[in-house]
């Protein structure tokens, strides 16, 4: 399976953020969101990438003052991205490999989704289940 196929499924929405919003307000967006990590943009397209993680990482070092520090002061600029003609089971290596959970899809430069762990965990289940689906019925006509 293709990473397109997982967009198409789960759709192509991705909430970015920009590098200059306070760590406060990107706290918010990802509450609304009730999602774990942001993509951060500027015109320039994708320079970031700013999770949960990071935010506790760094309130631990340096305190609530954090807070209203900027999100380029936390987020991680060297980000793990994929494409949209990339396998599933290539991603799954590359989040392994990178230690990362969450990788924007990249369709010639242009943001067109992102892909979480829970998405590849949800896509290799259906896989298993019509492999499963699959050898039953051929069981069954025996």
């Amino acid at each position: 399976m293709r990473i397109a196929d997982v967009l198409r499924a789960k759709g192509d929405a991705v909430a970015t953020i920009a590098a200059q919003t306070s760590v406060s307000g990107l706290l918010q967006e990802l509450a609304l969101h009730n999602i774990g990590a942001m993509v951060v943009v500027s015109s320039e397209g994708v320079v970031g990438i700013v999770s949960e993680r990071d935010v506790v990482r760094q309130l631990n070092e340096h305190g609530a003052q954090l807070l209203g520090r900027p999100v380029a002061e936390i987020m991680t600029t060297m980000v793990a991205t994929c494409t949209p003609t990339d396998s599933v089971d290539s991603l799954s290596a590359l989040m392994t490999r990178n230690r990362v959970r969450h990788v924007p899809v990249l369709d010639n430069g242009r943001l067109a989704g992102i892909v979480s762990i829970g998405d590849v965990v949800k896509t290799r289940m259906e896989e298993l289940q019509a492999e499963h689906e699959q050898l039953q019925a051929y069981i069954s006509q025996g």
